[in-house]
């Protein structure tokens, strides 16, 4: 073969290949990005419209369904999700994954935009945003005081503290929570208005005429020009005061008069709270291309640098860092890979009993490591758990090529070869099987790094390291092995100069080789009865079916991890204001923090879109090895606990997989509202009694108290008063308008916000008092109260409003506890579609049985385009397509071990678990090539009979066989067993990989022998009724002088 032929003639271009592949590696590893996962970006837009005081059924017909429609026919829209509140429009619009993101946010734009004339005026400006992983905050801080008052905590924060972190390299943005702002507040007075025939409108005018600086042009002189600036801002409170608003009968009438001037703060809509302390929040997102570990790191110094700066009394605390926890996760899979590799080569030194053979062999390791990071940099990925996980997974692939070369170049020095002539020659004739079945493993992996959509974004880093591993590994074992072989060769040494542990290893391999022998019985009964074996083979796969299908192995989807965090939603009544929705968070926090194994809780109430009747709750838990529960296990005791808290809803989600939505959803689409909901009560009651389904809850939360305005039209119209002057009066007056800012003598610039009173907006008799102004015939303005013209009536309406592709829905939410969300999900789909659905309406599932349902389909496709490229690879190896089909039996012989291994566990199948099964139809096989290898080159070179042939196989090829199944299996070991952070979640993938290797390597010793034999009559008795050779029929091709069968690991 070239490469080596090469290799060993030139060993010192040789070794400083391999040194480059080193150097290349660490400059890689050291340049790659660290994120706990891989950085995929959906297909998802985010658009946000405010539209101030507006009910969740004006903000649907005004605002939803016209940008639903206009969104609709933009090119690329797979989806859309619109949800209508009190004050805002949320539309979630997912587009296929092709569809260019940058685009697709200005295609929305541009369709706001056509129908902006049909909008209402008052609507804010859209808010458009591509979603991805990193809205989630890298970091989550607050400032808590017992000297400073909220809004000095505020000043503090912003703009001091946040502008000092959006400096910072690679952060995107920086967020307050619980900001207390100033304000100056006019505070009108609803009798005073009336008193003095005053309308809001006035006020409000006034305000924005009087209050303002502006240029009004230059003067210009011969040599000099100067600007013209009218100075027209107000500077004290008390010059507010006295401003005129109007004039009646040659009186001013002042805005001290109609109103109270504050300088004071905002009417509060959010809130943070730090055990159960009023706190500001600060969150911060990184961006797209910024490291989170890095940007932690760095964060974390300014912070020691802004605690040094803090006012006496001032506590800055850390409450969510995910650098820690993606430093502790990396951390965590890099010493599983090492304690993997060592184990591997453990193995490999008790079969070879050489240390230079264990060195020659386990050098390919290191190389063939460091060398992947060079593709992942290439690839652009970042090295996160999936890219890891992939290099801990291959440590027990990567030295078989090297195991095989080695052991073929040993067999050649005991034939009495030199060793330069037994390293060229023994690498020459195991090559082609090397490379074959390296490809074969490199077939399996790469459809994963195609799949399409969000799945295959996931898995592509996974694979595809994996794969280039594999490779490498496959090119340091055509290079260097043989080149260390040739040149550094096993000393003889006398039998009573052998260390002890040589010695026991000896004794070692003469009782396995006594072990070989009685082997070749086990293959001979197993030969003479064909019938138990197919039997045995069929039932295994029978039995890996039924296991699930009988409820005894679970079907999962995400593995949920203990990351010593966990999060609870609070969701208080509809119309809850602030104040209550604090109290009952606090009242659940309080029972949580009252655990011993709860360090501290970090509440946030409202944010963005002012929605005063959620709360989160952040509970950080003392670290996993302090904890005698799991993070699962203690927000399923809290679950309990928690439920006593009357007058809100309660739900745990132990994991953040979801990004904050519920694993269950179950969407209900139809025209008749009355009948949808009744409908979806009756599937909320199936869901709540499907035992695993808690926090079930419905997405449109129930109705929301209202005040109806309805104008005598008749009696308005003939007073000259219309709709838009009514709502022109009400919108400042209730929901507030900005009117300008003001510069206080500190510098700090503040708004001046207009509203009523506080203690008038209190009742609904409070609004039947608001005054309005009315043109008098004489030219002299009235005013009456809107009581005298229009009614006032409280009703309910609905508190949330959600679309999906336009049409109303109403979605059935719910998270699982104590069994597998697969199999509650499946038992919840089961019981929906037993209950009479109303004519016009809809189920579909959504969340993540949604997304489970994706992925899993997907990863069945390229499992079975993987086993296609397999079987052709091996058609090209084999020369037969018949012979192929042997080996490929071998496949199913591991879902019974998968699904034993999983049981015993208690560990469901999810997607960590179905890698395992797609990293064992690449290793599974090579057992039964290496037996099917053998009985073809004995039958073909040495002449033995099938059955003699077949024995003689099993023989000769156990030892490769365990040896292999032995290092595959000490190298998943600290997979499966892996305690640290983030072991939880790859965990299912090491115990269905050694399940699977234990059962697939037993049945393939006793099972693909009888099957190969039963292929080979088969195909005799074709070409008997047919009257063509074998050859000829199968395509076999003639065996070359020389030719030897693959070597171990083959």
């Amino acid at each position: 073969m070239f490469i080596s032929d090469f290799a060993i003639k030139r060993p010192l271009l040789t070794v400083v290949s391999m040194l480059a592949l080193v150097v290349f590696g660490l400059f890689a590893l050291f340049r790659l990005k660290t994120d706990e996962f891989p950085d995929v970006q959906p297909p998802i837009v985010a658009t946000t419209i405010i539209y101030p005081g507006a009910s969740p059924d004006q903000v649907e017909r005004e605002i939803l369904e016209p940008i639903e429609e206009a969104i609709q026919g933009i090119q690329g829209v797979d989806f859309v999700q619109g949800e209508a509140r009190d004050g805002y429009a949320s539309i979630i619009t997912w587009f296929v994954f092709e569809k260019d993101l940058q685009t697709a946010q200005q295609d929305i734009r541009d369709a706001i935009s056509l129908k902006r004339q049909d909008l209402p005026q008052e609507m804010e400006e859209p808010i458009l945003k591509k979603l991805s992983d990193t809205d989630r905050p890298v970091m989550s801080i607050t400032l808590s005081s017992d000297v400073l008052s909220p809004p000095k905590l505020t000043r503090l924060a912003e703009p001091g503290i946040t502008r000092e972190l959006r400096s910072l390299a690679g952060v995107a943005d920086v967020a307050v929570r619980g900001a207390v702002k100033r304000e100056l507040t006019v505070e009108m007075r609803p009798q005073a208005l009336l008193a003095n025939g005053v309308s809001v409108a006035q006020v409000v005018q006034a305000l924005q005429s009087q209050n303002l600086a502006a240029p009004v042009g230059r003067l210009e002189g011969t040599l000099q020009e100067k600007t013209i600036r009218l100075q027209g801002r107000l500077e004290e409170p008390q010059e507010f005061a006295n401003l005129v608003v109007t004039t009646r009968n040659g009186i001013p009438i002042r805005l001290g008069q109609l109103a109270t001037v504050r300088d004071g703060t905002e009417e509060p809509r959010t809130l943070a709270l730090f055990n159960g302390k009023e706190a500001v929040g600060i969150d911060i997102k990184k961006t797209k291309e910024s490291s989170t570990t890095d940007l932690s790191r760095r964060l974390n110094l300014r912070l020691e640098e802004v605690r040094k700066r803090l006012p006496a009394g001032v506590k800055l605390d850390v409450v969510r860092d995910a650098g820690v926890r993606v430093d502790r996760s990396v951390a965590n899979v890099q010493e599983t890979l090492l304690e993997g590799a060592a184990l591997t080569v453990l193995v490999v030194f008790l079969f070879l009993n050489s240390w230079r053979s264990t060195v020659i062999t386990g050098v390919a390791l290191p190389i063939s490591v460091l060398a992947s990071f060079v593709a992942v940099w290439a690839f652009g990925f970042t090295l996160n758990t999936m890219s890891l996980l992939g290099l801990s997974l291959a440590i027990g692939i990567l030295i078989d090529d090297a195991i095989v070369v080695r052991e073929n170049i040993v067999r050649h020095v005991e034939m009495g070869k030199d060793h330069y002539t037994a390293a060229r020659e023994g690498t020459d004739e195991i090559g082609l099987a090397v490379a074959a079945t390296t490809f074969s493993i490199v077939a399996v992996f790469i459809p994963i790094a195609f799949i399409k959509g969000l799945s295959g974004q996931w898995f592509k880093p996974f694979a595809l390291t994996i794969a280039c591993s594999v490779l490498v590994s496959l090119f340091v074992s055509f290079s260097l092995d043989p080149m260390l072989s040739a040149y550094w060769a096993d000393p003889h040494v006398p039998e009573d100069r052998k260390w002890f542990v040589t010695r026991a290893l000896d004794r070692f391999n003469a009782w396995f080789n006594r072990l070989a022998q009685r082997y070749r019985l086990v293959i001979a009964w197993a030969l003479d009865h064909r019938i138990y074996m197919v039997l045995l083979a069929v039932g295994s796969f029978a039995g890996a079916l039924a296991l699930p299908k009988f409820g005894l192995v679970g079907v999962g989807f995400v593995p949920e991890d203990d990351r010593s965090e966990f999060n609870i939603a609070i969701e208080t009544p509809p119309g809850s204001n602030l104040d209550y929705t604090r109290l009952k968070a606090e009242e659940a926090a309080r029972l949580v923090r009252a655990h011993p194994e709860v360090r501290y809780t970090y509440t946030t109430i409202g944010g963005a879109s002012g929605a005063v009747d959620e709360a989160t709750i952040f509970v950080k838990t003392t670290p996993k090895h302090e904890r005698r529960l799991s993070v699962i296990q203690l927000a399923a005791l809290l679950r309990e606990e928690v439920k006593s808290v009357g007058g809100a809803t309660v739900s745990v989600f132990s994991t953040d997989f979801g990004g904050g939505r519920k694993e269950l959803q179950i969407q209900l689409s139809g025209s008749d509202w009355p009948e949808l909901t009744a409908f979806a009560e009756l599937v909320r009651q199936e869901v709540v009694a499907t035992p695993g389904a808690v926090d079930v809850g419905l997405s449109m939360k129930g109705q929301k108290p209202e005040l109806d305005v309805r104008l005598n039209r008749g009696l308005a119209g003939s007073l000259g008063v219309s709709v838009g002057a009514v709502a022109q009066s009400l919108r400042p007056a209730f929901a507030g308008i900005k009117t300008g800012d003001w510069v206080d003598p500190g510098g700090e610039t503040r708004e001046v916000r207009v509203r009523l009173d506080p203690e008038a907006r209190r009742r609904g008799t409070d609004l039947e008092q608001m005054p309005l102004v009315l043109a008098a015939p004489g030219g002299t303005p009235t005013t009456v109260p809107l009581g005298q013209i229009a009614t006032v009536r409280q009703v309910l309406g609905p508190a949330i409003i959600n679309h999906l592709d336009r049409d109303k829905v109403i979605i059935i939410q719910g998270n699982t506890a104590g069994r597998a969300f697969g199999n509650v999900s499946d038992e919840i789909t089961t019981r929906v579609a037993r209950l009479p659905r109303p004519p016009g309406v809809t189920v579909s599932m959504g969340g993540q049985t949604k997304d489970q349902k994706e992925i899993f389909t997907n990863i069945f496709a390229a499992l079975g385009v993987a086993v296609m490229l397999m079987y052709l690879i091996l058609v090209v190896q084999f020369g037969s397509f018949l012979d192929p089909l042997a080996i490929l039996v071998s496949l199913p012989l591991s879902l019974i071990g998968v699904m034993l291994a999983l049981m015993v566990t208690g560990k469901t199948i999810n997607i960590m678990s179905m890698i395992g099964v797609i990293l064992l139809a690449g290793i599974v096989a090579k057992n039964a090539i290496l037996l099917v290898d053998f009985a073809k080159w004995a039958r073909e070179k040495q002449g033995m009979p099938l059955r003699e042939a077949l024995i003689e196989a099993g023989s000769i090829r156990l030892r490769p066989i365990l040896m292999t199944t032995f290092a595959l299996i000490a190298g998943m070991i600290p997979v499966a067993l892996g305690s640290g952070e983030g072991s939880q979640f790859r965990s299912p993938l090491g115990v269905a990989v050694i399940g699977g290797t234990i059962t697939s390597t037993v049945l393939t010793l006793i099972v693909i022998p009888t099957f190969y034999e039963i292929m080979d009559e088969w195909r005799s008795w074709f070409a008997r009724k047919t009257g063509m050779r074998v050859a000829q029929e199968t395509g076999e091709h003639r065996v070359p002088p020389g030719f030897q069968p693959a070597a171990a690991g083959d």
